[in-house]
Protein backbone atom coordinates (compact mmCIF):
# COMPACT_ATOMS: atom_id res chain seq x y z
CA UNK A 1 0.00 0.00 0.00
CA UNK A 2 1.56 3.29 -1.08
CA UNK A 3 1.45 6.78 0.34
CA UNK A 4 -1.42 8.96 -0.89
CA UNK A 5 -0.15 11.63 -3.27
CA UNK A 6 -1.96 14.37 -1.33
CA UNK A 7 -0.88 13.31 2.16
CA UNK A 8 1.19 15.53 4.45
CA UNK A 9 3.65 12.64 4.79
CA UNK A 10 4.07 12.53 1.00
CA UNK A 11 4.58 16.32 0.85
CA UNK A 12 7.24 16.08 3.57
CA UNK A 13 8.95 13.25 1.68
CA UNK A 14 8.99 15.28 -1.56
CA UNK A 15 10.35 18.37 0.24
CA UNK A 16 13.09 16.32 1.90
CA UNK A 17 13.99 14.65 -1.41
CA UNK A 18 14.19 18.07 -3.07
CA UNK A 19 16.53 19.51 -0.45
CA UNK A 20 18.64 16.43 0.28
CA UNK A 21 20.15 14.23 -2.45
CA UNK A 22 20.93 11.44 0.03
CA UNK A 23 17.27 11.13 1.01
CA UNK A 24 16.25 11.22 -2.65
CA UNK A 25 18.69 8.39 -3.42
CA UNK A 26 17.66 6.26 -0.44
CA UNK A 27 13.96 6.70 -1.27
CA UNK A 28 14.68 5.65 -4.85
CA UNK A 29 16.25 2.33 -3.84
CA UNK A 30 14.35 1.71 -0.62
CA UNK A 31 11.84 -1.02 -0.20
CA UNK A 32 12.10 -4.71 0.34
CA UNK A 33 12.93 -5.78 -3.22
CA UNK A 34 14.69 -3.02 -5.17
CA UNK A 35 18.08 -3.44 -3.47
CA UNK A 36 17.88 -7.18 -3.93
CA UNK A 37 17.08 -6.81 -7.63
CA UNK A 38 19.97 -4.32 -8.03
CA UNK A 39 22.28 -6.69 -6.18
CA UNK A 40 21.55 -9.52 -8.61
CA UNK A 41 21.63 -7.32 -11.72
CA UNK A 42 25.07 -5.97 -10.80
CA UNK A 43 26.35 -9.32 -12.11
CA UNK A 44 24.92 -8.48 -15.55
CA UNK A 45 21.81 -9.00 -17.68
CA UNK A 46 19.17 -11.37 -16.38
CA UNK A 47 15.84 -12.70 -17.53
CA UNK A 48 12.68 -12.52 -15.43
CA UNK A 49 12.84 -16.22 -14.53
CA UNK A 50 16.49 -15.91 -13.46
CA UNK A 51 15.64 -13.01 -11.15
CA UNK A 52 12.67 -14.95 -9.77
CA UNK A 53 14.97 -17.92 -9.03
CA UNK A 54 17.53 -15.67 -7.29
CA UNK A 55 14.84 -14.00 -5.15
CA UNK A 56 12.66 -16.97 -4.17
CA UNK A 57 10.41 -15.12 -1.68
CA UNK A 58 9.18 -12.55 -4.21
CA UNK A 59 5.93 -13.24 -6.04
CA UNK A 60 5.81 -12.94 -9.82
CA UNK A 61 3.35 -10.05 -9.48
CA UNK A 62 5.62 -8.17 -7.06
CA UNK A 63 8.69 -8.77 -9.25
CA UNK A 64 6.77 -7.45 -12.26
CA UNK A 65 5.66 -4.35 -10.32
CA UNK A 66 9.16 -3.68 -8.98
CA UNK A 67 10.77 -4.09 -12.40
CA UNK A 68 8.23 -1.65 -13.91
CA UNK A 69 8.91 0.85 -11.13
CA UNK A 70 12.68 0.49 -11.57
CA UNK A 71 12.33 0.96 -15.33
CA UNK A 72 10.26 4.14 -14.79
CA UNK A 73 12.93 5.44 -12.40
CA UNK A 74 15.69 4.72 -14.97
CA UNK A 75 17.36 2.16 -12.71
CA UNK A 76 17.03 -0.71 -15.19
CA UNK A 77 16.54 -1.12 -18.89
CA UNK A 78 14.42 -3.82 -20.47
CA UNK A 79 15.32 -5.39 -23.79
CA UNK A 80 12.68 -7.43 -25.61
CA UNK A 81 13.92 -9.79 -28.31
CA UNK A 82 11.54 -10.74 -31.11
CA UNK A 83 11.88 -14.46 -30.60
CA UNK A 84 9.51 -17.32 -29.95
CA UNK A 85 9.23 -17.76 -27.05
CA UNK A 86 9.60 -14.08 -26.25
CA UNK A 87 12.93 -13.24 -24.62
CA UNK A 88 13.20 -10.28 -22.22
CA UNK A 89 16.35 -9.22 -20.40
CA UNK A 90 16.84 -6.66 -17.66
CA UNK A 91 20.02 -4.83 -16.81
CA UNK A 92 21.13 -1.88 -14.74
CA UNK A 93 21.24 1.43 -16.60
CA UNK A 94 24.51 3.37 -16.74
CA UNK A 95 23.37 5.65 -13.90
CA UNK A 96 22.33 2.62 -11.82
CA UNK A 97 25.70 0.93 -12.43
CA UNK A 98 27.21 3.81 -10.48
CA UNK A 99 25.36 2.34 -7.48
CA UNK A 100 27.47 -0.83 -7.55
CA UNK A 101 30.27 0.55 -5.32
CA UNK A 102 27.61 1.85 -2.92
CA UNK A 103 25.93 -1.59 -2.87
CA UNK A 104 29.30 -3.20 -2.20
CA UNK A 105 29.93 -0.78 0.67
CA UNK A 106 26.44 -1.43 2.08
CA UNK A 107 27.12 -5.17 1.95
CA UNK A 108 30.43 -4.75 3.81
CA UNK A 109 28.89 -2.40 6.36
CA UNK A 110 25.91 -4.73 6.86
CA UNK A 111 28.18 -7.72 7.51
CA UNK A 112 30.29 -5.74 10.00
CA UNK A 113 27.24 -4.38 11.81
CA UNK A 114 25.52 -7.77 11.92
CA UNK A 115 28.68 -9.50 13.23
CA UNK A 116 29.17 -6.83 15.88
CA UNK A 117 25.53 -7.06 16.93
CA UNK A 118 25.54 -10.90 16.91
CA UNK A 119 28.72 -11.03 19.02
CA UNK A 120 27.55 -8.50 21.58
CA UNK A 121 27.17 -9.94 25.09
CA UNK A 122 23.53 -10.40 26.11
Amino acid sequence: MGIKESSTNNENKKNMEHSCSEIYAVNLISGRWILSICYHLKQGKMRFSELKDKIPNITERMLTLQLKKMEQEDLISKTVYAEVPLKVEYELTEIAKKLIPVLDQLETWGKEHKNKKDNRPS
